[in-house]
């Protein structure tokens, strides 16, 4: 019997200069991503953006501005597999999206939940993405920096 793939909502968020939001996880030395987190039974995508936006980063002032035309998936590598989700999942079906920030930097709060997701951020180009992304998500990294670039 094979996993399941989890379902999740990503947030490419750019901010007023076209660069986008990237945070370093917690306790993952070098591991910098886009905000993203499970869509909650019987919640719409849309919905889930925002409210994973304002658990990681602290803020809900952004609009949704594009939406990817397909979800994407990613496996978890061997390493994790049976470990990340306790070992529910095989890996990820995302729902992507673009979003404007509407806010100042000083609205980004990392620390605005209990248990925060990431310990720093910065804007960064979206051709820097894949780059920035851990081997197992640079290709969906890759194909958000192309398919998202008609909002920088």
């Amino acid at each position: 019997m094979s996993l399941p793939y989890r379902l999740n909502v990503g947030a490419v968020l750019f901010g007023p200069d076209g660069r986008v939001f990237v945070g370093r996880r917690a306790g993952f030395a070098g591991a910098w991503q886009l905000p993203q987190g499970g869509i909650d039974e019987g919640e719409d995508p849309r919905v889930a953006v925002l409210r994973e936006l304002l658990e990681e980063v602290g803020t809900d002032k952004a609009e949704v501005i594009g939406e990817h035309g397909e979800w994407l998936e990613y496996d978890l590598p061997p390493e994790l597999l049976g470990v990340a989700w306790g070992g529910k999942y095989r890996g990820q079906r995302q729902k992507w999206f673009a979003l404007r920030f509407l806010g100042v930097d000083s609205d980004i709060q990392l620390d605005a939940d209990a248990h925060p997701e990431f310990e720093d951020w910065k804007w960064v180009s979206l051709a820097e993405l894949p780059g920035l992304a851990v081997a197992f998500k640079r290709h969906i990294y890759e194909v958000l920096a192309r398919d998202f670039a008609i909002y920088a």
